[in-house]
Order: C-alpha cells, then structure tokens, then sequence
C-alpha cells in the first residue's frame, strides 16, 4: 500500500482501516535538542505563520489569567493543562513544518482547517485530553480544600510559601497529582495528532503508538518533557510574551520528533 499524500485526502472522518500499527524507533538522548533546533530553523523559515499561532498561544494565556485572576486556584490547573492540549492547537505548526519537508510554500491559509483530514479521530483524541483536563482541574481544587479547610490563602500569601517552601506537604501532593495527569497526557500525545494528520491514522493506534514512543525511549522522552516544561514556564515567566516565539519551536519540534521516533512506512 502506497502512503497519500495527505494534502490530496478528501476530509474525512475515519481512519485509513488498511494502515499497518505504526513501527516506533529508539532515539538518542540527545535528539530532543536535534527536534528544537529542527523546530527553531521552520520558524526562521517560515516566520509569519509560525508567529500567528505563537500570538494565538499567548492571546489564550493572557485570556486564561483575566478569566481566573481571582480563582487563582484554577490557574496553575488551567496553566498546566494548557501544556495539555496544546498538540491539538499546534496542528497547524505540524502542517507548516510538513510542508517545508515536502518543499511547499510556507502559507498559512492551508494549515487553519488541517484538522478536516482525519476529523473524526482527532475529535475522540481531543475528548480523552479534555476528559483529563477537566478531571485535573478538579483534582486541583480537591488538593486546595484538603489542605486549606478553613480558609484559601491569598495569591501573594501562596506565591510566598512556595518561595520560602513552607507548607511541603501540599506542594508535594499538589505537584504529585499534577505530575500522574502530565504523564499520562505527554505519553499519549507524543507523536499522536502527527501521525493522525500525516498518515489518517486512528487515534486509539495513534494514542498507543505515542504510549510505545515513551515506553521505548524513556530517557529522550524524559529529556523532552522536560524540555517542554522549561520552555513553557519561560514563555509564563515572561508575562506569556515568550509563548509566541517559543510555542511554534516546540510545535515544530514536536513535527521532528514525530520522524525521528515512527518509522516511514514502506513505499508499496
């Protein structure tokens, strides 16, 4: 079987039923670094589709702190689980990165509905995240009402104890808990909307394939995450100004991570 091109597909709903389960390789650990300079060069490459979704990201992280300002309990659930889906909201850096591959012109237009290729499957994927990040959002507020029974601390008075790490035990719990909902998200979402937008494939293969790529690679991945996290928290630190460059690295990183980690399929 020959692979489509994905850009001649007519949008569907369904999966390709005849795609073999994607082949996972193992991966240096150095090849985190490799995918973000791979992700920084399509940037420079194709500056301003990249940079609009870089302002989407930030606009939706300045959207998400006016919201919660004054439940800020929500906005360390909310900051965390925006790292949660954002390989559904990064389709269209995949696409741009893709495209680059192939030798096409960058553009933006043709990445806005990319999505429509294999809708129906990244429509169940992006249930099973948001099923976590709404069982993580309430997770958080349980943490907050086990530890402060009687009254929520201010933000300042928050920010304070972490600083000055007092109250351990629920920093612990609270990044305890954050951290069993983080895996379980990153280690389904590895390679899984690439390899649904590239090859049609469905997202409960595409979701296993990602869970292989982590079990395979335990130290790139961890390598990986925490790259992830680090350049995430700079972009927050910076009052979100930094998620419009650093988000479309790490989106077309993800697209690099994709190739280096599932194996091509075969030409017939």
């Amino acid at each position: 079987m020959t692979e489509q091109d994905p850009s001649n597909r007519q949008a569907s709903a369904d999966a390709d039923p005849g795609l073999p389960f994607p082949t996972v390789r193992e991966v240096s650990l150095g090849a985190p670094l490799r995918w973000i300079a791979r992700g920084a060069a399509d940037l420079r490459a194709c500056p301003g589709p990249s940079l609009f979704y870089g302002l989407c990201f930030a606009a939706m992280g300045l959207l998400t702190v006016a919201i919660f300002l004054h439940a800020y309990e929500y906005i360390a659930a909310l900051a965390s689980g925006f790292l949660l889906v954002g390989p559904l909201f990064a389709m269209g850096l995949y696409e741009i990165s893709r495209r680059r591959e192939r030798g096409e012109a960058c553009a933006l237009a043709p990445t806005l509905t990319v999505w429509r290729r294999n809708l129906g499957n990244i429509g169940v994927f992006a249930v099973v995240l948001g099923v976590v990040l709404l069982v993580w959002a309430r997770a958080s507020m349980v943490v907050f009402a086990l530890f402060y029974t009687d009254e929520m601390p201010s933000l300042d008075g928050l920010i304070a104890q972490i600083l000055e790490l007092r109250n351990l035990e629920f920093l612990g719990a609270y990044f305890g808990v954050g951290l069993v909902f983080a895996t379980i998200a990153f280690a389904a979402s590895v390679v899984s909307v690439p390899l649904m937008l590239d090859r049609n494939q469905d997202a409960v293969s595409a979701m296993l394939a990602s869970f292989a790529a982590l079990l395979n690679n335990p130290g790139p991945m961890l390598v990986w995450a925490t790259l992830i996290v680090m350049l995430s928290a700079i972009g927050f630190a910076t009052f979100n100004i930094g998620l419009v460059v650093l988000m479309p690295i790490l989106g077309h990183a993800t697209w690099h991570a994709y190739r280096d980690l599932i194996e091509p399929l075969p030409p017939g």
